[in-house]
């Protein structure tokens, strides 16, 4: 499932512009290649601020109804369906689109040749390898803390930070 990184967000605003501008998808002034990949960033920012408070809804749900941790996912799951707010495997699907819309209205991007179809597959394969295994980290950060007695609760902040030194070390955060 992908996650978005802050940390990420202009890397792959300038892969996106500079590849469809490079394949003659869009029509972009150099001069114009900074502005075209700030409205794509802008696009990626507002939907981490919308995810955020995603978060925050569904912790005070669960604290409003007493709802046990474990039940997160479903709950969020629920909130996120009712919100209209795209999760795992549907944030690359929903940027895209984003993205497509924006070059549509953009001052910075002078035409348009390619249609929307072939677009998308192209902006899907370019975000692609930005997308992060949130699994892989989890169980590098699991290795670094294998000597830390399980169930503790010195396990959880052990593990809290070793997944903070492992995506601080792949440059997430």
């Amino acid at each position: 499932a992908m996650k978005l990184y802050r940390a990420r967000i202009p890397a792959i605003a300038h892969a996106v512009v500079d590849r469809l501008s490079s394949d003659g998808d869009i029509e972009v002034a150099l001069a114009d290649r900074e502005e075209a990949a700030s409205d794509l960033v802008a696009i990626m920012e507002s939907y981490l601020r919308r995810d955020n408070d995603l978060r925050e809804a569904v912790r005070e749900a669960m604290e409003r109804k007493n709802i046990p941790y474990d039940q997160y996912g479903k709950v969020k799951g629920e909130i996120a369906d009712n919100w209209g707010h795209p999760t795992g495997d549907d944030v690359d699907r929903y940027l895209a689109r984003q993205f497509i819309e924006n070059f549509m209205i953009s001052k910075f991007v002078g035409e348009v040749y390619t249609d929307d179809r072939e677009l998308y597959k192209k902006i899907i394969d370019t975000i692609k390898p930005f997308d992060v295994d949130e699994r892989a980290l989890r169980a590098e950060a699991e290795e670094r803390i294998k000597n830390v007695r399980e169930g503790s609760v010195e396990r959880q902040d052990a593990l809290n930070r070793a997944l903070k030194e492992v995506k601080k070390r792949h440059g997430l955060i």
